[in-house]
């Protein structure tokens, strides 16, 4: 039977999922593949390594930005299609 500690550091190692894992990414429970051309992924892998930034990282601030900008329009996209759908 193992001890107590070692069984914590079985479980706190079984959590890390990945290098690099730590408890603040703990809330991000999805995901998506996408496909890109290989050129492309090798460049943004080149680009994300020089400026010493993981690439979900920069992912995740492009999509948080592009969100942001975004919402507004989409929101007003969802309402008119409602409002056409709603007076047919």
């Amino acid at each position: 039977m193992q001890s107590l500690s070692q069984a914590s550091i079985n479980f706190a190692l079984g959590k890390r999922v990945s290098i690099g894992y730590t408890d603040l990414m703990s809330g991000k429970d999805s995901g998506f593949r996408i496909r890109v051309e290989r050129p492309l992924h090798e460049q943004f892998l080149q680009v994300c390594r020089s400026n010493d930034r993981p690439a979900a990282q920069v992912l995740r601030e492009f999509m948080r930005d592009y969100v942001a900008r975004n919402a507004d329009e989409a929101e007003r996209t969802l309402e008119s299609k409602s409002a056409n759908q709603a007076t047919k």
